[in-house]
């Protein structure tokens, strides 16, 4: 065998003895990480027996997130038992490195999802990314809120801006300063928190309260929601949604203050000679014509001039809220308010909008409750002096 020979025969030799050992580590490898992946599916599949009504799992840690957005692949959609539960870790794995996972009662099976966590100021993108991999919601960890991909809420957040249908005509909850053009109030600036807490801004919709039901139902909608002095009621809640309430309401009077004395009752203001002023449409004026059937009821358009109005002697009582005498007696010391600590009703002011948007109630419900939670409420209320309750 020539030298030559002999040396190509060495290479190949040499080649062949490589590639078989490459190949043996290669095999090695792929074992090892097959075996990790199984020995993380048989955790999770464990975990999921004690937590049959859903989880979002940290394969890393084997701990479960308490804060983001969680949204699942396309890529590991239907997948469900054991059995297609290695792929599933597999993909987080290589991934984002979470699994979802609930049981079906259905068919009694478990399911699985390779999953994506997003942050909770980020709703938006998630929504989006839920949209790209053909999921119908994302779930929201901290409240465990499901959020429709292509919902009213999803619907906002691509138009940026939350539009909210305010009188802004009651003041401390909500004015619109002529001179300006701002609106202000207690409303407002819960309305505001409830935007940011979306992550869109807002854009006012001027209402009134003749107006309001028909507003808030309009075809095409010309608001999400209305804010304001809206009292929560059975009747309201027949043809339309309201949130959970966010400020304690009442019925009480505005009257002049050296008469403060003659008013301790309704049966001291149901009196012929008694005038009563009242703004249209709403509940002031329902409340009027139903329980001060002998007083003179006079109906004025502007609810924001009846206190100067009842000051200056043109009517002798106003139907008002312990919400907003408080405000108009401290502007106005001609004022009076008697009966502020003995309301002739006790209820709620809420959040109202159409029906058909249950995913941005329950947004609005989150946010009121964070704002109960972290002492925002508290604060706001205390800046427009009303009580806490």
């Amino acid at each position: 065998m020539s030298k030559k020979t002999r040396l190509t025969f060495l290479y190949l030799l040499l080649t062949l003895s490589c590639a078989a050992l490459f190949s043996s580590c290669g095999g090695s490898d792929n074992n090892t990480g097959n075996a990790t992946v199984s020995a993380i599916a048989d955790k999770v599949w464990a975990f999921s027996q004690n937590h049959p009504d859903g989880f979002t799992l940290d394969i890393r840690t084997m701990t479960e997130p308490q804060e983001g957005i969680a949204v699942s692949y396309a890529a590991t959609q239907n997948s469900h038992s054991r059995s297609q539960l290695n792929d599933v870790v597999s993909h987080a794995l290589q991934h984002d490195g979470y699994v979802g996972g609930w049981y079906n009662t259905d068919n009694q099976l478990y399911y699985f999802d390779s999953t994506r966590l997003f942050e909770e100021n980020d709703l938006k993108s998630a929504l989006l990314f839920g949209r790209e991999n053909g999921q119908n919601s994302a779930f929201i960890l901290s409240t465990h809120t499901e959020v429709p991909v292509s919902g009213s809420v999803a619907t906002i957040l691509e138009r940026g801006t939350l539009l909210v249908g305010t009188t802004g005509d009651y003041r401390p909850l909500s004015f619109l300063e002529p001179a300006t053009g701002e609106y202000w109030g207690f409303g407002i600036d819960v309305v505001q928190e409830i935007a940011r807490y979306i992550g869109v801004g807002v854009s006012f919709v001027k209402t009134s309260w003749p107006t309001l039901s028909a507003d808030v139902q309009a075809k095409p909608q010309i608001m999400d929601l209305a804010i304001g002095g809206i009292t929560i009621t059975d009747a309201r809640k027949e043809t339309m949604l309201m949130s959970e309430g966010y400020l304690a309401n009442g019925k009480t009077i505005l009257c002049r203050a050296d008469e403060a004395d003659r008013y301790q009752s309704l049966a001291d203001i149901d009196k012929p000679e008694v005038r009563v002023m009242v703004n249209p449409g709403g509940l002031n004026e329902k409340f009027a014509n139903e329980h001060l059937t002998h007083a003179t009821i006079i109906v004025h358009q502007k609810n924001e001039e009846i206190p100067s109005l009842i000051a200056e002697g043109q009517a002798d009582v106003m139907i008002t809220e312990i919400t907003e005498a408080p405000y108009y007696v401290k502007s106005d010391t001609r004022l009076a308010a008697p009966l502020l600590d003995r309301p002739f009703t006790h209820g709620r002011i809420g959040v109202l909008m159409p029906k058909g948007q249950d995913d941005l109630l329950q947004l609005v419900n989150n946010a009121i409750q964070q704002m109960k939670t972290d002492g925002t409420l508290r604060r706001l209320h205390e800046k427009y002096g009303l009580v806490y309750q």
